[in-house]
């Protein structure tokens, strides 16, 4: 499954995620770790398209020159690449103006993870990936036994109105109405903007659903809400969570390439500390990350913060399988 030479520069090659190995058959995902799978479309866009770009954009965002991979984190003072093992699952083969079966496609791949035994990490494609993502892995963990954090500037909690198809802004509300999450086992963090509605909020109440806005991060500061975030979801979550990660959770200063921006979000140095604590404190057992639309930045700043993001996760889950606490290289000054 090697698919670079040794010293092949990040520019170079096959282009998988950091140069993992690249696997397309579930024979072989065995010993398999983590998975990485793109998820190509955005048919369930409302305002502008271009995320069917994202995942093939944030696998290029990659600035490293080491084969085999080798990501020494430098805060965590762990390698996720030595610690785990990764590869790149290639992308689900999701046909064009077709949202239902580019969802049933990526079901399909993240079953095929999932029953590996295998994390899925799962490259969007739009919002309205959440819908497949979750629902698959609420099918095969158990309904209602899996919990969900999402970061996002929204909620993704608008009625669908849309008779069989679940477009982006809709399936958070949907995988709760339709039993597959608990509303009391959903939390969001970054909300930001206008959207949703108060009636929207109103149902987000009614079925116990929590959330963080970025003005409440502003005013108590992203340590104490993680704080407060991995306490309850390590005593009231099932031991099974989902990561959904929005990049238009970060202010447009920070990823201008999405969709549908929001200014007023977060910023960099508060968002990747906490995705770190989550995923080192918390039972994680998938990620989707979504909606980067590299058209919209031509200095590809935001793929290569969602790259970073997915580095993140992986490192801090790499030091949850050592079970060691972080050794940061924070001076240069030996003891």
């Amino acid at each position: 499954m090697i698919v670079s030479r040794n010293g092949e520069p990040a520019y170079g090659g096959v282009g998988t995620f950091c140069k993992a190995p690249l696997a397309l058959r579930p024979e072989e995902l065995e010993g398999v770790d983590v998975a990485i799978v793109g998820a190509p479309f955005d048919e369930g866009v409302s305002y502008r398209p271009g995320a069917r770009f994202g995942p093939r954009a944030i696998r290029e965002a990659d600035n490293f020159f080491l084969h085999p991979p080798s990501r020494p984190h430098m805060y965590l003072g762990v390698d996720a690449f030595a610690e785990l093992k990764i590869v790149d699952y290639g992308d689900a083969e999701c046909p064009p103006a077709d949202l239902l079966a580019s969802h049933a496609e990526i079901k399909a791949r993240v079953t095929e993870i999932l029953q590996a035994g295998v994390i899925p990490v799962v490259l969007g494609g739009d919002h309205s990936l959440a819908y497949p993502d979750i629902t698959v892995v609420a099918e095969h963990f158990g309904k209602g036994q899996v919990g969900v954090i999402q970061f996002d500037a929204h909620a993704d909690t608008a009625p669908n109105n849309i008779d069989r198809a679940a477009p982006h802004g809709v399936g958070m509300r949907r995988v709760v109405e339709e039993g597959f999450i608990r509303g009391e086992h959903f939390i969001q963090v970054g909300l930001h903007g206008y959207f949703p509605n108060p009636e929207d909020f109103d149902w987000m109440r009614s079925v116990g659903m929590r959330w963080y806005t970025a003005e409440e991060i502003d005013e108590r500061g992203m340590a104490a809400v993680a704080d407060e975030l991995v306490s309850t979801a390590r005593s009231e979550f099932p031991d099974a969570i989902f990561i959904s990660f929005d990049i238009d959770v970060f202010d447009g200063a920070f990823a201008p390439g999405t969709g549908a921006p929001e200014p007023g979000g977060l910023t960099p140095r508060e968002v990747l500390p906490a995705l770190r604590r989550v995923f080192r404190e918390l039972p994680i057992i998938g990620m989707e990350l979504v909606e980067v639309a590299p058209a919209y930045d031509p200095a590809a700043i935001t793929p290569i913060l969602a790259h970073r993001c997915i580095l993140e996760a992986l490192s801090a889950l790499a030091l949850r399988r050592t079970g060691h606490e972080p050794r940061p290289q924070f001076s240069a000054v030996t003891a």
